[in-house]
């Protein structure tokens, strides 16, 4: 059974997961923009897989990390809005095509994996090949961990618990 959701409550689950991913990033930017970039804050994408209102907030928390945190600039950033609806677009999409949550993995692993190196390359001038062997890897991190948060929430029903007053539609 799938949920509807009001404007009111999509605008909050958005800004909440905007802030939350920012969170995360401020936490973990040790790590996320390093060697190896283990960007947790990216397997929140996994949320698209519940809620697909979340593609364009996720690009938007991703523009915000990239400037405030990032410190590659604008090409970064567009490059980071860019992935971000991407990424979570087709998570959006895998499920309503009937993919399962590995949808999550996959999509949180390789788009940004093989998709960000594309300006990194020319931004740091380091060959494609060598970053998007590194970004893979923390990017798999994060994949796995997106979809067994999605798993949870399956498993605990979260997204029927969270707005009990939304209207069901069949």
């Amino acid at each position: 059974m799938n949920q509807t959701y009001t404007k009111t409550q999509k605008l909050t689950i958005g800004a909440i997961c905007i802030a939350l991913y920012i969170v995360v990033m401020f936490c973990t930017q040790s790590f996320a923009f390093g060697q190896y970039q283990i960007r947790i804050a990216t397997a929140l994408y996994g949320l698209s897989y519940f809620f697909p209102f979340l593609v364009v907030p996720f690009g938007i928390a991703n523009v915000v990390s990239n400037l405030f945190m990032g410190g590659l600039g604008p090409i970064d950033a567009i490059g980071g809005f860019i992935m971000g609806i991407l990424t979570s677009g087709t998570i959006a999409l895998g499920r309503r095509c009937g993919f399962g949550s590995w949808i999550v993995a996959v999509a949180v692993t390789l788009l940004p994996g093989l998709g960000v190196p594309v300006w990194l390359s020319y931004i740091l001038k380091i060959p494609y090949l060598v970053l998007a062997a590194s970004l893979l890897v923390g990017q798999f991190i994060s994949g796995i961990a997106g979809m067994m948060l999605i798993n949870a929430m399956e498993k605990a029903d979260i997204t029927n618990l969270v707005f009990k007053t939304g209207k069901s539609r069949e």
